[in-house]
This record gives structure tokens, sequence and C-alpha cells, in this order.
């Protein structure tokens, strides 16, 4: 039973990731293209001051491609319950806590970015439990000391 809602815990979370990640990415390569576009969703320019960025174009396009893409395609390996569904999901949750690292290097802490990490954890954490290293003991057995 807690496989069953791990793995749909971590359907949900892959989908959610995946979703705001491309939504972010396209926001930050339309700010980067059209700059009176420029919204509330975009950080400044100035937080690219000393990284290897001009604009946010890269940035955007890596997150959406690669941190998003990652979290799609996770996503839809556990749907499909695919062999590799486990190492899809790990792949994406190690991504996303090696995103926001780089991340928090380059640009101030924001509250998102706490968010991120938790999300990350929590794909490693539900994919633990997807693989049963975590069990309840049953009703009647003895607990082990």
């Amino acid at each position: 039973m807690i496989h069953r809602i791990a793995h749909r815990l971590l359907v949900i979370l892959d989908l959610i990731v995946a979703v705001t990640a491309i939504a972010g990415g396209a926001v930050l390569v339309v700010s980067s293209m059209v700059p009176s576009w420029s919204t509330v969703l975009a950080p400044p320019r100035e937080y690219l001051e000393g990284s290897p960025f001009a604009s946010y174009l890269v940035p955007g396009l890596a997150l959406a491609v690669l941190l998003g893409g990652l979290h799609l395609v996770a996503a839809v390996l556990l749907l499909r319950r695919s062999r590799v569904q486990l190492i899809g999901a790990t792949v994406a949750g190690y991504a996303m806590l090696v995103w926001i690292f780089v991340q928090m290097m380059v640009i101030p802490f924001s509250f998102l970015q706490a968010v991120y990490i938790a999300a990350g954890l929590a794909e490693l954490g539900l994919v633990l439990l997807c693989l049963g290293l975590f069990r309840l003991p049953s009703p009647g057995s003895a607990a082990v000391e």
C-alpha cells in the first residue's frame, strides 16, 4: 500500500516540477528575447553579473529542456511502469538538487529555491519508498529490537 501511494505521489511531483520548470524556462527565454515583456516572474538581470551568461536565454532553455524534460520523462516512465522508472525519477531528483545548488551559487537565495530543494529531496525519498527500503511492521508481528 505504501509503495502504491509513494508511486502516485512521485508521478504527481514529477509532473508538477516538469510543468513549472517548462513554464519558468519559457518566462526566462521570453524575458531575455523581449526585455519589455519582462515580468515580476523573471529575476533581475543584475543577478547574472559575474556569471557566464549575458541574458536568461541559455539558463531558461536549460531549465525548460533539461530540468523540465527530465521530469517529464521521469513522469512518463512512472506512468508506463517502465523497468527504468525509478532510475528516471532518481536522475530527475538529483538533477533538481544540482540545478538549485548551482543556482544558489550564482543568484541570491529565494524561497522558491528552498521549495525546489525540498521537492528534489522528496523525489529521492519517494524513490526509496518505492524501492521498499522502508517498511512498516505488519500488524501482529513482533517488533525487532
